[in-house]
């Protein structure tokens, strides 16, 4: 089974000074199954490593992306109608288009393990395809 992997995850991986960089470290050195990032994580992750280590580790962070063994998905347009549903369903909690983007391609490929550090909303979600989704970290 496959695991989706959420930005604050890969972030986490990236940062030597998040809090669970070494257990998300040690987390995705040990799945030996599929692992999926959705396309716009990247953007967001991109973002968020210019932000807080600099522009040499956004282009050290691109440079081994090819190298990561991650399948990238690119949402499709049935994913982008299905966000905006999960937006509006969950509109008082504040999540944001990466989380909802991420939902939407976990129900279409059948998918219930997460790779976040979201627990909060990732916690909340009510999947179609499943009764919750599997957090790591647990």
């Amino acid at each position: 089974m496959a695991y989706l992997l959420d930005t604050g995850f890969l972030y986490s991986t990236l940062n030597h000074k998040e809090r669970l960089h070494s257990e998300t470290v040690k987390i995705l050195s040990s799945i030996y199954e599929e692992i999926i990032l959705p396309v716009p994580a990247i953007t967001e992750t991109a973002y968020l490593v210019q932000r807080d280590i600099g522009v040499r580790a956004l282009a050290a962070f691109l440079e081994d992306l090819p190298e990561m063994n991650l399948t990238l998905e690119t949402p499709i347009a049935e994913d982008y109608q299905r966000a905006a549903a999960i937006l509006r369903k969950y509109d008082d909690a504040n999540i944001d288009f990466v989380d909802a983007i991420i939902v939407a391609v976990a129900e279409r490929l059948n998918i219930t393990k997460i790779l976040t550090v979201d627990r909060r909303h990732f916690g909340i979600f009510k999947p179609s395809h499943c009764a919750a989704f599997e957090i790591f970290p647990e």
